[in-house]
């Protein structure tokens, strides 16, 4: 009997074990939900902030809380050679920064920075949405990083703080803070200017303290990044378009079940057709801000001075290294 009661409390034991380890299985398993840390460098102003915090919200909403992304922006990571060099590594998760830093590792997406290869913000999503900016993202593959999709920072335009730029010409002698992509430094070398290269999380002190005049980028990030404080002049000159990657460690995404997998893809892309529309809706907004803050902004720019300029000198130089056919792909998809 005393061996009978024994086994009858063993028995107890053992299942209300079991019992108490099958009520704890949810909690447990929001206990082991995934954490990432995405890196940006935009300021919390800009539409790229907007895009990765509803990027991290569709996220936790598609996964049911088992993948939750936490967003560090205006480059409080690094910069951003910094943050993709830690999502190789595997220090950050995810980031996201303009093509022109990803092309000393894939020079082939170079072509999407050459100036003035797509003519409308349609004709760049067709070629980022396609089989093309696709291939270009898959590329990164060999560099231990996942393209999700594509984002964007938008039309380039040049700001300055020593007079306007009406046509080519006024560019001459500026030193310009541009990325470190050969298309832009080399097409403001044509212009004249003495083309500067370094990380946005430096340009307003560079700006301030007048080790560079002016810069290159869309009206939302001179706005959203206070360029306006240290810049006079501004001149929708629109030279050259840049998306922005959203990457992840490949490692890591490898690792998510495919549902998971699936679910920061789509995510991405609906967070960057959240960002297209707010950037499409705020830019008139954003000139009569930057108007209302003393900018002097020149709207009615002809870029054709400025296209005959650059355009074929630069494609030829991406040529000579990759061949037409890309090129040839891009100005078909108009």
């Amino acid at each position: 009997m005393k061996i009978r009661r024994t086994t009858l409390r063993a028995i107890t034991t053992i299942a209300g074990s079991l019992l108490a380890m099958t009520l704890a299985l949810p909690q447990l398993a929001q206990a082991q939900a995934v954490k990432l840390r995405l890196a940006h460098s935009g300021a919390e102003a800009e539409t790229q902030h907007a895009a990765a915090l509803e990027f991290a919200r569709q996220v936790k909403a598609r996964t049911g809380g088992q993948v939750e992304i936490q967003v560090y922006p205006a480059s409080v990571l690094g910069n951003d050679n910094t943050a993709i060099a830690g999502v190789r590594g595997g220090t950050i998760d995810l980031c996201t920064s303009g093509t022109p830093y990803f092309t000393g590792m894939v020079g082939r997406m170079n072509v999407l920075d050459l100036p003035y290869i797509f003519a409308s913000a349609e004709h760049a999503y067709k070629v980022l949405d396609g089989a093309i900016g696709r291939d270009l993202l898959d590329e990164l593959e060999g560099h231990g990083l996942k393209g999700l999709a594509y984002w964007e920072v938008g039309f380039r335009s040049l700001t300055n703080s020593r007079r306007p730029v009406r046509q080519p010409e006024d560019i001459k002698g500026l030193k310009i803070r541009t990325t470190p992509n050969p298309a832009h430094l080399k097409a403001f070398q044509i212009f004249g200017a003495a083309p500067t290269p370094m990380p946005i999380a430096e340009v307003f002190s560079a700006l301030e303290n007048k080790a560079v005049d002016g810069q290159e980028n869309p009206v939302g990030i001179v706005r959203g990044a206070k360029l306006y404080e240290v810049q006079k002049y501004m001149s929708m000159t629109r030279h050259a378009y840049t998306a922005m990657p959203v990457v992840m460690n490949k490692a890591k995404f490898a690792s998510l079940s495919p549902a998971q997998q699936q679910a920061l893809t789509e995510a991405a892309l609906a967070a960057g057709s959240l960002q297209r529309e707010l950037i499409r809706k705020s830019e008139a907004g954003d000139i009569a801000f930057l108007r209302a803050n003393g900018v002097q902004v020149e709207e009615n720019i002809n870029p054709e001075p400025f296209r005959k300029l650059v355009a074929e000198p630069i494609k030829q130089l991406f040529a000579e290294k990759h061949g037409t056919q890309l090129v040839d792909a891009v100005l078909q998809a108009r």
